[in-house]
């Protein structure tokens, strides 16, 4: 009998994704140009509840378009959690400014509000908040401290499609919001990114940029410097018919969610994310944390559960110990306890009760043996 796998994540591709492909490729209309594009944006824009929506080729050029159109530049700082995907400051340093890294909350694992203020000089531009695997940041509390300073905030919404704070949606509560439309994003593309805004100047500039800078009215004139940041239409047309499933893609999330609290709540030694007060929270992939009680590592946990047909991922490692961001004057013991302990299980909308039953299963059987 084959044994059984059940990975992280996968596509659910369950709407008219063939049928708009096809229709692409009947059209010949493959490319940067398509009615896909603009509908694509238009139906975002909508479910957001955003004024402007502008695609492009994938999460991190989003992030950099965004911050290109709020003006960031060398010598500028922008503030950012250390626990997210290295996407986020990456972004920053492509405009020749410098990330300043933030811990976390212990409960939410997002950026701790508490520490922004003492973070910020002369040179702070502006913050990024990350939604982080889809559970809102405090953004009453940010929004305070940023219009006292007069920096933007920006929000990073890659992982949290349908995220809710104060009854509106992710992305639209800062200066501009960004989504990635990754392969294992709760709406995916295969590759995919959105800058939503309110401000019509704002979204006029990004999307001026990300098409080589040419003047929208005056073909092959380019007045500024821009970027190859477009998005097909095939892409745009694959991302069309995610999101008129998006009911349902979030609803599975939530039920998947539901079904491993309850488990993990009986199961000692797990540690879950606390959902931000007055917030919802899209559930993009459930992860948990490994109490320090618990006598052994969390890889050896990984690995057995690997094994037995079940593939994990590990929390993101903090930026501020990477290569690129290391600085061993730096210590943000929150996150990196976080990171050390911390790892996904399979989060996907094609699981079954049976297989979120056996992982439930796995795991606490592993936990129960120190990972042996």
């Amino acid at each position: 009998m084959e044994k059984r796998f059940i990975p992280v994540s996968a596509p659910m591709l369950i709407g008219n994704e063939k049928k708009y492909v096809n229709d692409c490729i009947d059209s010949t209309w493959i490319s940067s140009n398509g009615k896909y594009i603009d509908e694509f944006e238009d139906a975002f824009a909508k479910f957001c509840g955003a004024k402007h929506s502008v695609s492009c080729c994938n999460g991190t050029v989003a992030l950099h378009l965004a911050l290109r159109g709020l003006g960031v530049g060398p010598g500028d700082e922008v503030l950012v959690p250390t626990l997210t995907f290295v996407a986020t400051a990456n972004a920053v340093t492509y405009c020749g400014a410098r990330p300043v890294f933030l811990d976390s909350d212990s409960g939410t694992w997002n950026l701790d509000p508490s520490l922004i203020e003492k973070k910020i000089t002369p040179r702070t531009k502006g913050i990024i908040v990350v939604h982080l695997y889809g559970n809102p940041v405090d953004m009453n509390a940010i929004g305070e401290i940023a219009k006292r300073h007069g920096i933007f905030v920006l929000e990073d919404a890659a992982e949290a499609h349908g995220a809710e704070y104060s009854g509106k949606k992710a992305g639209t509560i800062g200066q501009v919001g960004i989504f990635s439309f990754y392969g294992n994003k709760i709406v995916t593309c295969g590759e995919g990114g959105m800058v939503i805004t309110d401000d019509p100047k704002l979204a006029a500039h990004i999307r001026q940029m990300k098409g080589q800078g040419m003047d929208v009215n005056h073909r092959y004139w380019f007045p500024i410097v821009g970027y190859n940041y477009r998005m097909t239409n095939i892409a745009a047309a694959i991302g069309l018919a995610q999101l008129e499933k998006i009911s349902w893609h979030l609803q599975r999330r939530q039920e998947i969610a539901a079904h491993y609290k309850e488990a993990c709540r009986k199961i000692p030694g797990v540690i879950l994310q606390k959902e931000t007060p007055n917030s919802k929270h899209s559930q993009w992939i459930f992860s948990i944390v490994l109490s320090d009680e618990l006598p052994f590592k969390r890889d050896d946990v990984m690995q057995k559960l690997y094994q037995n047909g079940i593939e994990t991922r590990p929390i993101f490692y903090p930026m501020h110990i990477l290569p690129p961001y290391l600085d061993p004057n730096v210590s943000l013991p929150v996150a990196e306890r976080i990171a050390s302990r911390g790892f996904s299980l399979p989060t996907w909308g094609g699981l079954t009760k049976d297989d979120l039953d056996f992982v439930c299963s796995k795991l606490a059987q592993c936990l129960k043996t120190g990972g042996k």
